[in-house]
């Protein structure tokens, strides 16, 4: 019997034809979920609401009752370069420590391996004059965004913060933080809109994929310690309530970089 050889080339070539006969990741059209789940910290600390004290980067010891935030106009850069930019009327959402959960659901997003995002701290001017009809949910002044408006030309706060200090100056001690202004729509204002660009730490990805049971979620650290802390050292003693007015701007110039990407999960 006569024995049949094979080259070696033969065999790799055979070998490299089946690596390219495995099933690509995703195809495209195929769209899944992603999670954005942002965690409020102090200084790397989990924030405690009333329970527990902090020092500020002037030294003066606080507590934080209050800590809302508005997150909008979400986009995820993919790592092929392209970019997905969430619907924009899906796209505006009220971050509050108070309630039990910070996350984010997204739906209906393109598969594929997303490096970061970019998103805007507030609600941005085009949205902020919008009608009533096109204000529902968390931008509803009389519901969703209820304590979380000042009114027409000053528009939505955009993030608050209160608390307690000794350093206050209030009678009772407490400190507020109410940022807002996106420059008005009758009498100009300034404008504290913000926007935050975040990649991935190492490199890594959420994979977004079809019919995933767990879908990926990107764990973003907002440090409130930022608030105080930045361009400006800020000090609750010589500026215990901070509202509408052009000291707000220094506050704004700080807690845009109070966000971070912690880590990624793909399980």
């Amino acid at each position: 019997m006569k024995r049949i050889l094979i080259p070696a080339f033969a065999l790799i070539i055979s070998c490299i034809s089946c690596e390219h006969e495995k099933p690509p990741a995703f195809l495209p059209g195929d769209t899944g979920s992603l999670t954005i789940d942002f965690d409020n910290v102090v200084n790397g600390n989990d924030l405690e609401l009333n329970t527990r004290n902090y020092t500020n980067v002037t030294g003066e010891s606080y507590s934080i009752s209050t800590m809302n935030y508005y997150i909008s106009n979400i986009k995820l850069k993919n790592a092929d370069g392209s970019e997905y930019t969430v619907p924009r009327d899906n796209s505006y959402y009220l971050i509050k420590e108070e309630n039990a959960s910070q996350e984010i659901e997204l739906d209906d997003v393109p598969a594929g391996n997303y490096t970061g995002l970019s998103f805007t701290i507030g609600v941005d001017s085009l949205k902020s004059v919008a009608p009533l009809s096109e204000r529902q949910g968390v931008l509803d002044p009389a519901t969703g965004a209820a304590g979380m408006y000042f009114d027409a030309n000053a528009g939505y706060i955009f993030l608050k913060m209160e608390g307690h200090s000794n350093s206050a100056t209030s009678a009772d001690k407490k400190f507020q933080f109410h940022i807002g202004g996106y420059g008005g729509s009758v009498t100009p204002t300034f404008n504290n809109i913000k926007s935050v660009t975040l990649t991935g730490p190492g490199g890594s990805s959420a994979q977004v994929r079809k019919n995933k049971t767990t879908p990926p979620e990107i764990h973003i650290f907002a440090d409130a310690a930022k608030v105080f802390d930045g361009a400006s050292n800020i000090s609750i003693a010589a500026h215990t309530s901070v509202l509408f007015d052009p000291f707000s701007v220094n506050v704004a110039n700080n807690y845009v970089n109070m966000f971070n990407i912690n880590h990624i999960h793909n399980d």
